[in-house]
């Protein structure tokens, strides 16, 4: 979900409830600390130079029981963010601290925002020599076992 499309849906609601894709909520205490954009310049497996650009929100939770963000309230941050670092609309990456730091997408459902699994991949399959899908994970067209070794043709 782009940040324009999180702003309108944050216009109808009242109240903010974050649930983990395990469908636990994050509980109702919780902090927005930061919100920013990440610009991410990097080099794919296959030598391409690639970019990518999210904007960014850390959800944090301690012991104040009494914080309570509402969504106007989270909107006003929003817009101030927007203002004051110039952030472009790009798709939503929203971390919370879960065992070690989640990266998770948005999805807003019935007045709730999903956090979403996000999942990596290789960005150059057709120039490293990645299989296209996963049942070619453990066996190649020789019926041999893939090899991650140098010079094996894969990343």
């Amino acid at each position: 979900m782009k940040l324009s499309e999180l702003t309108t849906e944050l216009k109808e609601l009242e109240e903010l409830r974050f649930v983990l894709p395990n469908g636990e909520l994050v509980p109702s205490h919780f902090h927005v600390t930061e919100i920013g954009q990440i610009n991410k310049k990097f080099i794919d497996c296959g030598g391409k130079i690639r970019e990518d650009k999210a904007v960014s929100f850390q959800l944090w939770e301690d012991g104040d029981f009494n914080h309570r963000l509402g969504a106007k309230k989270l909107l006003h941050i929003i817009n101030l963010s927007v203002q004051a670092l110039r952030l472009e609309d790009h798709e939503i990456e929203v971390e919370y601290q879960g065992d070690t730091i989640g990266k998770y997408g948005i999805q807003v459902i019935d007045g709730n925002i999903n956090l979403t699994t996000k999942q990596t991949t290789c960005l150059a399959k057709e120039t490293c020599g990645a299989p296209k899908s996963s049942s070619e994970l453990s066996i190649n067209k020789m019926n041999t076992a893939i090899s991650c070794s140098p010079g094996g043709g894969f990343c």
